[in-house]
């Protein structure tokens, strides 16, 4: 194939005629050697010839030959067609160069024609270097070529040729357009839907203006926390300034201290809480991951940014240490902190007595999950679930959990569930003890409305509860909607999301720790 390397402007003629010569002779050579061996096989004495050896012989080295002789007519054969391919791909691409100077500005591809005007689809498209402001594009047309016939044509088609089909993407919800849950998705006029660069996602939160009031809550019953917070609340008065809240059982515990802390405020009633949003800028916790659930449930709408202090058992959702609290409120108050938004579940109950889907009971955010189990009852739960008004499964077993992905590594990792990034959107859709060998947890998108009901032939009710409070019965006919809540919870990262949550699943979990094998088994 060396001979077809090199090609010019009329080359391609020589070069066939010189493969096709090379390939004649090495066939001259073979029939010279084959007419050698046959006189060396005439000029033998009889004596010879009729010795079986050499009859032998003689019979191996035709049998040569004629083999030789076709691997030199099958390389001469491959040579010429090699030649020819190569001289027809020279000639479309002299005639593809020459519709790209014939081409139009604006990008737009022209293709070959042939003798009766008809297009040519089986040749590729060119690439098209075009200067859009200065710079160099590179452009590829698309395969698909179209044409327009015109009545007035005399072969009634003509050569225009269009770009693809351009669309539009929408996003809708039960039949109507809504973009509350639009994704980066971009369309092209070719045609072609691409994602952008995924290379960072972390969310960064910077202060336009300096926090002025912090929230603190804590754990109950427990020394350590009450000690840290008579030191964290006298320091965030005396050396930044801030207003501080607390709980009305922490207001006391301070006062119990000292009478100085009579600049702490607090709240009287529910009422006062839901109006705590406009007022707080920051939230503290310090315990556990329970803590942290506590305060999110402490906001029906939009939650303020929470620094989570580790002081309790596992801390899937407390990075920070209490040892170092100054340093880490130093960095958090003056910024920039990264955050993970760990996204809620809003629930509410459909009692089969309301006369409409309108006339349900409060509505529940939960941070972690919303279990439907059977209770007290012996029998297995029978519960009917649909995600979007389809049919999912009916759930046999000791219950069901729809679980945030904050929640993954709680009661649904217990459950069988798997682990899955705070940050990933979705709902978890995991089974309790299911009486079936094939249900197997499933991951549900984040903007799907799931609904789960006591069918009305159920032996039994369900129990439903919400972050492990607010139990509730749900009778044959109930049915409880689960969606996701808007208003997700912005916790601070120690170092960033993903760091800390491997973190989380290293310390508190021991997640796939165990010796190392050894080196010097066999090799």
């Amino acid at each position: 194939m060396n001979d077809t390397d090199s090609f010019g402007k009329g080359g391609d003629a020589n070069g066939l005629r010189s493969n096709q010569e090379n390939g004649f002779s090495n066939l001259s050579s073979l029939a010279q050697s084959e007419k050698a061996v046959q006189e060396f096989l005439i000029q033998q004495t009889p004596m010879q010839a009729n010795d079986d050896h050499l009859i032998e012989f003689s019979e191996a080295l035709r049998t040569v030959a004629k083999a030789l002789r076709g691997s030199s007519e099958g390389k001469a054969l491959a040579q010429a067609e090699a030649a020819e391919w190569k001289r027809r791909y020279e000639l479309e691409r002299c005639k593809n160069l020459e519709l790209l100077l014939k081409a139009p500005s604006n990008g737009v591809c022209a293709d070959e024609s042939n003798s009766n005007g008809m297009m040519d689809h089986s040749a590729k498209s060119p690439r098209l270097h075009v200067q859009e402001n200065g710079n160099s594009l590179e452009r590829i047309c698309a395969h698909e070529v179209l044409q327009d016939c015109e009545p007035n044509s005399p072969n009634g088609c003509n050569n225009k040729l269009k770009r693809k089909a351009s669309f539009k993407l929408s996003w809708g919800c039960k039949g109507q357009t809504n973009d509350q849950h639009k994704k980066e998705i971009v369309s092209f006029e070719s045609g072609n839907i691409t994602t952008p660069d995924r290379s960072s996602k972390q969310i960064s939160l910077t202060w336009e203006s300096s926090p002025q009031t912090v929230i603190i809550f804590t754990k109950p019953n427990s020394t350590s926390v009450r000690v840290l917070s008579v030191e964290m609340v006298r320091w965030l008065r005396d050396h930044k300034g801030l207003n501080v809240y607390v709980e009305p059982r922490v207001k006391a515990e301070l006062l119990s201290e000292s009478s100085s802390f009579d600049f702490v405020q607090t709240w009287e009633d529910d009422k006062e809480i839901s109006l705590l949003h406009p007022k707080v800028d920051l939230v503290i916790t310090l315990g556990g991951d329970g803590t942290v659930l506590w305060a999110a449930s402490m906001f029906k709408g939009p939650v303020p940014p929470i620094v989570p202090f580790s002081m309790g058992s596992l801390g899937f959702m407390t990075p920070f240490h209490s040892e170092q609290y100054r340093d880490c409120l130093e960095s958090v108050l003056r910024g920039p902190l990264s955050i993970t938004l760990r996204h809620r579940l809003q629930c509410h109950i459909i009692r089969d007595k309301a006369r409409h889907d309108y006339e349900t009971e409060e509505t529940m955010l939960v941070l972690n999950e919303v279990t439907i189990d059977r209770g007290i009852s012996s029998y297995l739960t029978n519960l009917e679930c649909y995600c979007d008004n389809s049919f999912v499964t009916c759930v046999q077993g000791d219950g069901l959990i729809l679980s945030t992905t904050s929640g993954s590594t709680a009661y649904s990792l217990a459950a069988g569930g798997s682990m899955v990034h705070p940050q990933v959107p979705g709902i978890l859709f995991t089974p309790i003890c299911p009486h079936s060998l094939s249900f197997r947890p499933l991951i549900l998108p984040d903007h799907v409305t799931v609904r789960v009901q006591v069918p009305f032939n159920s032996r039994g009710s369900a129990w439903v509860s919400f972050d492990g409070k607010g139990r509730k019965q749900l009778e044959a006919g109930d049915a409880l909607v689960c969606s996701m809540a808007p208003w997700p919870v912005s916790t601070a990262c120690q170092v960033e999301s993903t760091h800390d949550f491997l973190r989380s699943i290293h310390d508190g979990l021991h997640w796939n720790q165990r010796k190392i094998q050894s080196s010097d088994g066999p090799q």
